[in-house]
């Protein structure tokens, strides 16, 4: 039987790296996998532990067929090793850090994904990328809006499960692992 993708998806700042470091241990308990995404920044880029390339050596990758998925955004090109069919085959779930704007071509590839969209309460994700340091505020209240329109129009699709990272991320780590464990959506 083969494995199911996991397709986590949430705007910047909602604790989808936090979430995974903090599930890793339990996950690879249930046999799940995360990909490792490749990306083109520095490997000393404060956030996921992600493989850092530049941009020459990813178009190479890509254009030698590494990747499963690839996908442009906010500049940087990012890609999840093709490694991630064999895991699936062999029957393990597989958990990638996606992309919302790639959402559809990754459903063509993936017919039978499931969806998992972080959620956050919009004051507590303002204060997330205040604290980052790395936009302006209008960049801020920018991609907040455009936050806001992308969720709303995720949250009544049927085949995506909410899951709200707003509090305690221990709590998230739970719900998380009951709404893999129960194949059940998690909305709250």
């Amino acid at each position: 039987m083969a494995g199911r993708l996991i397709y986590l998806i949430g705007p910047s700042g909602s604790g989808k790296d936090s979430l995974l470091d903090a599930a890793r241990p339990r996950l690879a308990e249930r046999g799940c996998r995360i990909a490792r995404r490749v990306i083109t920044r520095s490997a000393e880029a404060v956030g996921e532990a992600a493989l850092g390339v530049s941009p020459e050596r990813f178009a190479v990758l890509q254009a030698e067929g590494a990747f499963a998925l690839a996908w442009q955004a906010n500049g940087l090109s990012y890609g999840i090793p093709r490694e991630i069919d064999d895991w699936l085959a062999a029957g393990h779930d597989v958990l990638v850090n996606g992309s919302r704007g790639h959402l559809a071509q990754t459903r063509g590839r993936y017919p039978t994904l499931r969806v998992l969209l972080l959620t956050v309460d919009q004051a507590v994700l303002r204060q997330r990328l205040l604290a980052r340091g790395r936009e302006s505020e209008d960049d801020i209240d920018e991609r907040l809006a455009r936050n806001a329109q992308f969720t709303e129009s995720l949250t009544t699709a049927a085949d995506v499960a909410l899951l709200d990272n707003s509090g305690v991320l221990a709590r998230t780590v739970e719900r998380l692992l009951d709404y893999l464990d129960a194949g059940k959506s998690v909305r709250t």
